[in-house]
């Protein structure tokens, strides 16, 4: 009788791979032990990385991880390691490319056989139990490769040697001049893949790509071409109206499945939230429209609500299922709704504005949606939209209470430093264009979390979970972290958050520079992988490139330092070409050079009505803008000896002095003066 071998997950703290603890095939996490146990026995490696929320990993585990004929050959065969991508991004990073270069696709779960030494020969995702469609299911792939790899064992090490040879050969440095018309290529390019009748780019399923909006936001600024800014606010708005927003809970789901953003996988990630937090920011700096303002207030308090942790910082991820069910959190029948609203005319009004029917616009259940205007309710209605606004909201409410009492997502509590990094700089925006300052004691409660608990022996974490951090910090932790630190220190400019930023990009250009134009996403300390991988691609999440040249190039404004520019043009240089040719995959890379042309304009402003100042310049669309607001003397001492602030005169009376290219206007004394020298 077969026995089952111990699961080590059982000894991880990642939610993903505790799910899979009492799974039958005997999984150790990625580790020195478990790489060596591979050596030892001469036996290939199974790998599998997915993450919590993922539907389709929990498919693959209860089909075939889950079944013990499986899990029986993969034990006698392989040594089984499963690895949360959102942990170790690294390893998912260098085994998706290799996917792509057999598949031509990638993504999660992502299932690849690799050599002891971890060398791919074998890749692929989701894999059904059972031969179909004369394809083989993953009970005959694994036979098939167990049978292989004791036949053929020295074919099968000389293919993954010759398949790692190719996957390190480094992509040519095209070292590409940063001019305007990279831009003007980018710009172009991008609205041609747009959809002009419900936004977003390409066809279903349709991911909210959060830099490509912000950079046709900028596009549009500095050309004056209106069609690149309304295409942005057509997409903002059509995804706040459909159903991958949640329209009674606030924030937003991962994707839309459909073209109309109406039926989402409906997974919450963090960092969707936070980058589309900004997004809805701007957007109503541009155009004053309480629209986008309500939707990034509602989507930040989504996030304090159900996605901020007692300690402080920001949870990763809430699943599309529950019991097994995706979506069934989220979903009405109308039968259900009228059982809370009661029949009436609240009741029609509700239902007519979120698309409530009988039989439902998904699998015979409501998404809940907005496809017509509050004045065209009113009008059917007979009552007044501000009146008629009002009922629906409570109506929304009251739904809200009944929801919440459901059963409730899976929560992936764990906190990741790059996505807090990212949900704080979201906060400091919220905070700066709202003036609802709890947005910016979040943010800097989160910071003193990152300060307090994931810095060990001076060395950042990635991960941190039942008051544990673990794993060295990647690119992205210390990139996004630096940006995150220069965001609180415009809001509320203390010399410490300005010297911590220091401190991450040192720490970036000494252990992770690769000495000319780019950053590896591991540190040099990292010796575990078969190479070091770069990421340059801002795809749902911003490169850690682009983040560092970012944060590098922000640093410099303030400090003049030439290594900080000199890593930050390192980087733009390298990748320009590729950003105009294939602008959707380099938004927020966009958005740098963008600003490295344009110089950002440096606002400065002193004395004890600052504040005012400030919050009526905060309300405008002045993008890539450093505007530092400084009320006090003691303040603004330790911060003398920062090129930013030198040559300029402070006193009680409230001015404000703006430069750019290093050229500064004579002081000013009022908001709108300002607003006349920078529009």
């Amino acid at each position: 009788m077969w026995i089952m071998s111990e699961n080590k997950l059982g000894e991880e703290s990642s939610p993903y791979l505790l799910q899979h603890a009492k799974n039958p095939v005997n999984w150790h996490g990625w580790n020195s032990e478990s790489l060596e146990k591979a050596k030892s026995e001469n036996k290939p490696i199974f790998l599998s990385v997915g993450y919590s929320s993922c539907h389709w990993c929990h498919v693959m585990a209860h089909e075939s991880f889950e079944n013990e004929d499986i899990a029986r050959v993969l034990n006698d065969n392989f040594i089984n390691i499963k690895v949360d991508r959102e942990e170790r991004p690294d390893i998912d990073d260098i085994y998706q490319k290799a996917c792509q270069m057999v598949t031509g696709q990638g993504g999660w779960p992502l299932s690849v056989f690799l050599t002891p030494e971890k060398k791919p020969f074998y890749t692929g995702t989701y894999f059904p139990p059972l031969d179909s469609y004369n394809r083989p299911g993953f009970g005959s792939i694994v036979r098939q490769l167990a049978q292989a790899w004791k036949e053929n064992q020295k074919d099968v090490v000389k293919k993954a040697e010759n398949f790692v040879e190719q996957m390190r050969i480094p992509v040519a440095s095209q070292n590409t001049p940063v001019v305007k018309p990279i831009l003007d290529e980018a710009a172009v390019n991008l609205l041609q893949m747009g959809d002009m009748t419900y936004g977003g780019f390409g066809r279903a399923p349709k991911f909210p790509s959060a830099a490509n909006i912000s950079f046709l936001f900028r596009y549009g600024h500095l050309s004056g071409i209106s069609k690149f800014t309304s295409f942005a606010l057509l997409t903002l708005r059509k995804m706040a109206k459909g159903g991958i927003f949640d329209q009674i809970g606030g924030g937003f789901h991962r994707y839309s499945t459909d073209a109309r953003w109406l039926v989402p996988h409906f997974e919450k990630m963090l960092y969707d939230n936070a980058l589309l937090s900004v997004n809805y920011a701007e957007a109503y700096q541009i155009t004053s429209d309480k629209f986008y303002l309500d939707v990034m207030k509602k989507t930040l308090d989504y996030t304090l609500k159900e996605m901020t942790s007692p300690e402080g910082y920001f949870y990763s991820t809430q699943d599309a299922d529950t019991d097994g069910e995706e979506g069934k959190y989220y979903v009405w029948s109308k039968k259900e709704i009228k059982e809370i609203l009661g029949e009436g005319r609240d009741f029609d009004a509700f239902c007519l504005y979120y698309d409530v029917t009988d039989g439902g616009n998904w699998e015979s259940k409501t998404i809940l949606c907005n496809n017509v205007d509050i004045s065209s309710v009113a009008f059917h209605d007979g009552r007044k939209p501000n009146e008629l606004y009002d009922i629906i909201q409570e109506c929304s409410k009251k739904l809200l209470d009944v929801r919440s009492a459901r059963r409730k997502p899976g929560l992936d509590d764990k906190m990741l430093t790059s996505w807090n990094s990212l949900m704080i700089t979201a906060m400091a925006k919220g905070a700066r264009v709202s003036g609802d300052e709890k947005y910016m004691h979040a943010a800097q409660s989160c910071l003193e979390f990152i300060e307090n608990k994931m810095y060990h022996n001076d060395c950042l974490s990635h991960t941190y979970r039942n008051k544990n951090a673990t794993i060295n910090a990647y690119l992205d932790d210390h990139a996004c972290y630096a940006v995150a630190l220069l965001d609180v220190f415009e809001n509320s400019p203390d010399v410490k958050y300005l010297e911590r930023a220091r401190k991450e990009c040192d720490i970036m250009l000494e252990n992770f520079w690769d000495g000319e134009g780019g950053f590896y996403m591991v540190s040099k300390e990292c010796d575990d992988l078969i190479f070091r991988p770069k990421n340059n691609y801002d795809l749902s999440l911003p490169s850690g490139n682009s983040v560092a040249s970012c944060a590098m190039y922000r640093l410099y404004c303030i400090t003049h330092e030439e290594k900080y520019l000199s890593a930050s043009k390192g980087v733009m240089h390298s990748q320009a070409q590729a950003a105009a040719e294939n602008p959707f995959g380099f938004g927020y890379m966009l958005n740098l050079i963008y600003a490295y042309l344009q110089k950002p304009l440096e606002i400065t402003i002193t004395g004890t009505q600052s504040r005012d100042i400030s919050s009526r310049l905060a309300r405008e669309f002045l993008p890539e803008s450093i505007l530092i607001s400084i009320s006090d003397m003691p303040t603004l001492k330790p911060l003398l000896e920062y090129a930013f602030f030198t040559g300029k005169e402070f006193g009680e009376k409230s001015l404000a002095y703006v430069c750019q290219d290093s050229t500064c206007s004579p002081p000013v004394y009022t908001a709108q003066q300002v607003l006349d020298l920078v529009k």
